[in-house]
């Protein structure tokens, strides 16, 4: 069974996005080319093959990878080339630029996701998608959870898991520090 892994980036202060929703945080991180951080990226496409995403985040990736150059065009070609999925009750189609458009999960994600769990593959991501990751944690889907913890603090904001979320148990996998402060920490979900 293939697993399930939520990548998020989060601030210190444990925010996943500001108050409107944006992420510019990540912008910001991005614009300073933390090497280390772009390989250990660029090394985790290799074990994955399908990326679910919710429409938000849908339209800024679709908005911005299928074209990537410059710096982001090896990252680019790499995301671009994996299986998309966008959990949505509104968009009648997904296309990704040049790129094999994504397909649309219009009702019951969870039934739907846990069923690309058991097909052949290689591991499947997550990313962003807040309301999307809350309801996959709480049905039990998501076997591994990265959290890419940028060096700001926002103060307000909103958080990764919000709403109603039961108790939690986690294995800490790996905590690994970047060079321009960004840390990746990976957890197991324990059930």
């Amino acid at each position: 069974m293939r697993r399930l892994i939520l990548q998020q980036f989060t601030t210190i202060d444990g925010l996943a996005a500001n108050e409107q929703g944006d992420t510019d945080f990540i912008s910001l991180y991005a614009q300073q080319r933390d090497e280390s951080f772009i390989r250990e990226a660029t090394e985790f496409l290799d074990t994955v093959d399908t990326m679910i995403l919710g429409r938000k985040t849908y339209e800024l990736f679709a908005g911005y990878w299928p074209e990537a150059s410059g710096d982001d065009a090896e990252f680019g070609k790499k995301l671009n080339s994996l299986k998309k999925y966008v959990v949505s009750s509104t968009l009648q189609e997904a296309p990704w630029g040049k790129w094999e458009p994504a397909q649309i999960i219009a009702s019951d994600p969870a039934s739907r996701i846990n069923a690309l769990r058991q097909e052949e593959g290689k591991d499947i991501v997550i990313w962003g998608s807040i309301t999307l990751a809350t309801a996959l944690l709480q049905s039990g889907l998501i076997d591994e959870i990265q959290l890419r913890v940028v060096p700001v603090v926002l103060g307000r904001g909103r958080q990764l898991f919000e709403g109603d979320v039961d108790l939690q148990k986690l294995k800490l996998l790996e905590a690994n520090p970047h060079d321009r402060g960004l840390v990746l920490l990976r957890y197991q979900s324990t059930g």
